[in-house]
């Protein structure tokens, strides 16, 4: 199969994600890229970035028309993790490919299992009022675990390459009482800044990139993107989240073997 091919399947899949999921594309993005496409560690995860920037700013365009994203407080939770996205970006290009691939694996099946545990929740939970604060704590601790989250989420896109859709959803759920339409579509907003901020350092230090396999990937997810929108319409966000979680659970388990051996 040419790699022209591939590239179009693993970008739609991408797309699919990040569609319907709000985040988790670039889980999917790097590891098809470094196993089926031949990239590096680190070329994956820069290519990943552009991928993942571009295919968020489409999904999120077509989840804003819906009323599904929260300007405010995606603007301010992303802001949060500029500085370290930006930071860790730069940092990434010296580290050895065998410790980023184990770091993937690792950060892959967390959010297999934070998909999961977040799957598993009561639905009431998700249906809170998105400006309420929860009755067991102060307003301001929601604030603040929501800015920790926030630059947490900004060293990890630096860092891996990912978007950190799957950690942006939950938190904006669990932390500020999103629904999960909200969240989703907020968290793209959140996606794109982060991966913009960290692929800035990037660009300079990773070397050249392989366009011919970026642009036709970028262009599948995209389109993949507005299929994934339809898809959360359609299907619960409980049931997304447990097929996602398979999935990377599998890619989890691939990388694993492929650091260690």
């Amino acid at each position: 199969m040419t790699a022209l091919v591939l590239a179009l399947l693993a970008g739609a899949v991408v797309g699919l994600a990040l569609g319907g999921l709000g985040g988790g594309g670039s889980m999917l993005a790097v590891p098809a890229l470094i196993y089926l496409l031949g990239f590096t560690p680190a070329h994956a995860g820069t290519a990943s970035l552009i991928i993942v920037a571009v295919t968020s700013l489409t999904g999120l365009l077509a989840h804003a028309r819906t009323g599904r994203v929260r300007w405010r407080t995606g603007t301010l939770f992303a802001a949060a993790g500029l500085p370290l996205a930006a930071a860790t970006g730069a940092l990434s290009a010296h580290l050895p490919a065998a410790l980023l691939t184990l770091a993937f694996a690792a950060l892959a099946a967390f959010a297999a299992w934070r998909m999961l545990a977040s799957a598993r929740k009561p639905k009431d939970a998700a249906r809170r009022r998105p400006d309420a604060a929860p009755a067991d704590r102060p307003a301001d601790s929601g604030s603040g675990r929501s800015a920790a989250a926030g630059a947490g989420l900004g060293a990890v896109t630096g860092l891996l390459g990912v978007g950190g859709g799957f950690l942006a959803v939950p938190a904006l759920v669990s932390v500020l009482a999103f629904t999960m339409a909200e969240a989703v579509g907020t968290s793209l907003l959140v996606i794109s800044a982060n991966s913009l901020a960290a692929l800035v350092p990037r660009l300079g230090a990773t070397g050249s990139l392989d366009w011919a396999v970026i642009a036709p990937f970028t262009a599948a997810a995209v389109l993949g993107a507005w299929d994934g929108k339809r898809l959360a319409d359609r299907f619960s966000g409980r049931t997304l989240q447990i097929a996602f979680a398979a999935a990377l659970m599998a890619v989890a388990a691939l990388m694993l073997v492929d650091a260690l051996t």
